[in-house]
């Protein structure tokens, strides 16, 4: 199976770092997300379509998408890097899995989830995000997906995403940089961090946008409703999740 490269040395260091970083002392509140809250109602956006698209020198598709959010008309360009096959995927017997074994490890530059098991990298799907999916979130409403380490809160079935996977969102980590950012003057005063942050499929008649890099989240990570029910089965309370730009 044909997979997208994923360096030793890079594993070996987000293994390393999981296992070995300090806990951050909270600054503010408990990590709202470990309540379970209620998904978010992320908007259906409508009459998606391709306005144009073309190839750069470096293979990636530059692409400018139309659509409607609510009552106002966007148009924006989004830029795909080329994408790996994915493959076939293999039959793996889920019951013999060991849980603290599996990774989920999501690549926001190349539109990419991917599964690793024990140091191999064994299902891959593509992925958008938020608008700005190389901007970490700040705070609540930006729209964008939170980078660093995280673990699965719950799991459910979803009428709108088929599957509705939730995040630690915010942790320890989380509220250590809100508040470092707050002070900074990055954040505006009487901000709030945000939550409800996870991984879920797409609404049917948007599939097409996963594939055209179309960052349409609140700042979720979305996945093809084929993607996310195989994905589903992989993962558990507690499972790693580790997000990078």
């Amino acid at each position: 199976m044909k997979l997208f490269c994923f360096p030793a040395i890079v594993l070996g260091l987000i293994l390393f770092t999981v296992s070995a970083a300090p806990a951050q002392v909270l600054q503010q509140g408990p990590a709202k997300a470990a309540e379970t809250p209620a998904p978010k109602a992320e908007k259906e956006v409508k009459d998606v379509k391709v306005l144009s698209e073309k190839k750069d020198k470096h293979g990636n598709i530059q692409r400018t998408i139309q659509y409607f959010d609510g009552n106002i008309k966007v148009t924006e360009t989004v830029i795909i890097p080329p994408f790996p096959g994915l493959g076939e995927r293999k039959k793996i017997n889920v019951d013999t899995l060991i849980h603290d074994s599996m990774l989920v490890y999501v690549d926001k530059t190349n539109y990419l989830v991917a599964l690793i098991y024990r140091k191999k990298r064994i299902r891959q799907y593509r992925a958008v995000f938020g608008p700005d999916r190389l901007k970490d979130k700040m705070r609540e409403g930006d729209r964008c997906t939170p980078e660093g380490w995280f673990k699965i809160v719950s799991k459910k079935e979803h009428s709108n995403w088929q599957k509705f996977i939730l995040i630690n969102y915010p942790n320890d980590s989380s509220y250590a940089r809100f508040n470092r950012r707050r002070q900074q003057g990055l954040i505006p005063p009487g901000s709030q961090i945000g939550g409800s942050v996870g991984i879920h499929g797409v609404f049917k008649s948007g599939v097409k946008m996963i594939d055209w890099g179309m960052g349409w989240t609140d700042g979720c990570i979305a996945m093809k409703p084929e993607d996310i029910e195989d994905f589903y089965q992989f993962v558990w309370p507690g499972t790693r999740v580790y997000v990078k730009r």
